[in-house]
């Protein structure tokens, strides 16, 4: 069987970077580079601080950097050198979740690896196998063809987006009902044919994966003539949106119809905790509905650069002319966004913000002061947070028994980032 000794990988992002690190680490005897166009990028790779954020990862390439794991923007010879080439010789898409990617790539549930059906296809697939035999057992290792492989990954994430999406639509019904969705979650979880898995309620899943493939799905099936299956997968995503739209329309008919020039703290920016993506994040979605209305929004995340949150927040389909310059600051630390804000928006779940010493919080915000969690990360503080004096809201649960349970207006209108903006006249 023909041995691989030199690997190129193409892609220095958020997969090729910490999947060729790990395999550089796992497999001591062979050659990974991992080249970019983008020489900014390669450079911080090649530095102590790199350019992504994934727990353990830092850890990972400084241990085999400069020995057998080297980051270039010399293409070229990478691949002319190469025995394996990532993203051109064969299908082997990752399952990797960000924030746990490093655990993922060196416990995986399976490797899934496609190739043709021809003697020259198998060979490569072999080889690739007898790669990562190195540290995964060899029944995890699935072998498949192509368009097996391919379909795997876009139907691995749309059913994970579906079970969102899922329990995103009882959380609405949670909502007029009275009931709590946390609740729901945990009674139907308990259900060995449904399991627990992905039935977290929250303002709306984003990352670069789930709404990328399920759209790919929505595609192929319309390319293919199947438009039933298309429209099915389609509302995964108008689900998503719709979390997203009504969230917003929930912070600004709670602060009495509007958030024109008020103070609203943005507590979280990435898609997820433990990462610093902000790839398709509900964050700007809600950011850029907030705007729409006028509202002043002081931004904190503690792994997202400012440059990053100005450069999203900055996109045409998002904001327009001066409005980010206008009505978006970046703040040093969660004390600082929330000093003197009508209202707190937790859009993603860090750690940190169970920790937060909120007495001090409500002490220098405006009063009747609003906490918004998004993530439901507050939970077990909702006894403490309505002592100290704030009015809570949250996701799939009615907390306060003052308020009626919210029926969304729909007033808020449906955007993507994919689509060209739409301006609006001015006045």
């Amino acid at each position: 069987m023909f041995e691989i000794k030199k690997i190129c990988c193409i892609g220095a992002g958020y997969v090729g970077g910490p999947t060729c690190s790990v395999i550089a680490q796992m497999c001591p005897e062979i050659r990974v580079t991992v080249v970019d166009v983008n020489e900014s990028r390669i450079n911080a790779w090649n530095s102590p601080t790199l350019p992504i954020y994934e727990p353990g990862l830092k850890e990972v390439v400084e241990s085999c950097r400069g020995k057998n794991l080297f980051f270039s923007t010399n293409i070229d010879d990478a691949i002319n050198e190469a025995d394996l080439v990532f993203i051109s010789v064969l299908s082997n898409p990752e399952f990797l979740a960000e924030g746990t990617a490093i655990k993922d790539l060196k416990n995986p549930d399976r490797v899934l690896i496609g190739g043709d059906e021809t003697p020259e296809g198998q060979r490569a697939v072999q080889a690739l196998c007898a790669v990562y035999e190195h540290w995964v057992p060899r029944e995890k290792i699935l072998t498949t063809n192509t368009w097996s492989s391919e379909l795997s990954k876009l139907a691995a994430n749309a059913f994970l987006a579906q079970r969102i999406s899922s329990i995103n639509s009882i959380s609405a019904l949670c909502e007029a009902t009275g009931a709590d969705v946390e609740e729901v979650a945990t009674a139907i979880g308990m259900d060995q044919r449904i399991g627990n898995k992905f039935l977290k309620a929250s303002v709306g899943f984003g990352g670069s994966c789930f709404q990328k493939d399920v759209l790919n799905l929505v595609y192929l099936c319309e390319a293919l003539n199947l438009p039933e299956v298309a429209r099915y997968w389609q509302q995964v995503i108008d689900m998503n949106d719709y979390q997203r739209r009504r969230f917003a329309s929930r912070i600004i008919d709670s602060l009495f119809n509007t958030v024109t020039d008020k103070k609203i703290a943005i507590l979280g920016f990435a898609f997820k905790k433990d990462t610093g993506d902000t790839r398709e994040s509900s964050s700007i979605y809600i950011s850029k509905y907030l705007m729409d209305e006028g509202a002043h929004l002081h931004i904190y995340d503690p792994k997202v650069p400012r440059e990053q949150i100005v450069v999203d927040l900055s996109h045409p389909g998002v904001s327009e002319d001066d409005q980010v310059s206008r009505l978006v600051t970046i703040s040093k630390d969660p004390y600082e966004a929330c000093d003197g804000a009508h209202a707190v928006v937790i859009c993603t779940e860090w750690d940190m913000f169970k920790e937060l010493d909120y007495e001090r919080i409500h002490k220098k915000m405006l009063k009747p002061a609003f906490i918004f969690d998004g993530r439901r990360v507050l939970d077990g503080l909702h006894n403490e947070l309505q002592t100290i004096g704030f009015q809570i809201e949250t996701i799939g649960k009615k907390v306060s028994s003052k308020r009626i349970p919210y029926a969304p207006s729909g007033e808020i209108p449906k955007f993507s980032l994919q689509d060209p903006p739409n301006k609006k006249p001015k006045v």
